[in-house]
């Protein structure tokens, strides 16, 4: 049994000081982007808030995005439509730069500024580390490695030594000696934000390994599931105006994606709600052949229930699922994994002190 917690402790150890740092990083980048519709919309309002936007009818919205996208064809990779921070329509053109205009008026309002670039950046590195192709997989492998490995052998050995007086186990005393204050807060902060932190790894990890999710999420699917709404749906053929003014007054058009090459599809993105709303996430999704045939449909309505599931990994991993107070359990449970970092550095730092003496 010696053994068995030695082994336990070993790997908490090396795992704390590898892909700890790397959780630590994923951590203190998506505590701030947490935040990043507010900071935007504070720092950007010229590009990105509408007077009286609530009063715009969604036609309108429509009709103005259909017609900048005609307007600069050719050169337009992605239009963005007013969705979470966002009330204007943006345009992504294939050069690289990134202009915005009034939804109702279609005047001009500037170029991407350097704040609404940092947080694009920011996620990036969040999610990839800002390393191409693998950055991914080293983000993703160790968030699966915090949350099955390095957070189940903490609270092993947090019940091995507080199962007979759990009070303890929760309790902070501040005033003992350094080593022992690096302890405790150690143990405290690992203990009260265990869930949270199980549950931002374990959805994080669902970005870079998503296809493995969904197909192990594939269980709660029912057998006489229909998964696409009809087969004549497929059949259907849209112009691109036809496609981007309809309305079913369920979801809202967000973004549409333009072909890279003559092979390429549109792909149009819909949401239910546009902006930041506390629930389920709920999306829609049309890909159609630059000859107009509709060749994909998918949306939370008649989706696979797999497929469900993995749509809500978003708002969870992020707190909106459950309003403000979500997003701030997430802000701070981001900075956690730095402070049981340096923690338990100092721990066995102290550890390792102790034994050459």
């Amino acid at each position: 049994m010696q053994q068995i917690h030695k082994i336990i402790w070993k790997i908490h150890l090396w795992l704390g000081l590898s892909c700890g740092v790397v959780a630590s990083f994923s951590g203190l980048t998506g505590a701030l982007y947490v935040w990043q519709p507010e900071i935007n919309s504070l720092l950007n309002p010229k590009l990105l808030k509408v007077e009286d936007f609530s009063k715009i009818k969604e036609k309108t919205i429509l009709n103005s995005a259909y017609f900048l996208a005609v307007k600069n064809e050719g050169g337009v990779s992605k239009v963005f439509l007013p969705y979470r921070e966002q009330q204007t329509i943006s345009i992504n053109y294939k050069d690289g730069k990134t202009l915005y205009y009034h939804p109702k008026t279609r005047v001009f309002l500037g170029e991407k500024s350097a704040s609404i670039t940092f947080f694009e950046t920011l996620l990036k590195l969040h999610r990839t580390l800002g390393i191409p192709t693998f950055g991914k997989y080293i983000i993703g492998t160790s968030a699966l490695l915090f949350c099955f490995f390095l957070l189940t052998t903490g609270f092993y050995m947090w019940w091995k030594t507080y199962k007979n007086n759990l009070s303890k186990g929760f309790t902070m005393k501040w005033k003992v000696k350094k080593k022992r204050f690096h302890f405790n807060l150690h143990k405290v902060f690992g203990i009260y934000f265990l869930l949270p932190l199980l549950v931002i790894a374990f959805t994080g990890g669902y970005f870079t390994y998503h296809k493995t999710y969904k197909s192990a999420l594939s269980i709660f699917n029912s057998s006489d599931k229909v998964v696409l709404d009809g087969k004549a749906k497929q059949e259907k053929i849209f112009s691109l105006e036809e496609a981007v003014l309809q309305t079913d007054g369920k979801y809202a058009l967000r973004a549409i994606y333009y072909p890279k090459d003559s092979l390429g599809v549109y792909k149009l993105r819909y949401i239910k709600d546009r902006f930041i709303k506390a629930g389920f996430r709920k999306t829609k999704e049309m890909e159609l052949n630059q000859h107009g045939k509709l060749r994909t449909l998918s949306s939370f309505d008649f989706d696979s229930n797999n497929n469900r599931i993995a749509a809500q990994f978003y708002p969870i991993h992020i707190g909106e699922i459950a309003g403000i107070l979500g997003r701030f359990l997430v802000f701070v449970s981001g900075l956690v994994p730095l402070v049981l970092l340096i923690t338990g550095f100092k721990v066995y730092s102290a550890k390792r002190k102790r034994l050459k003496k």
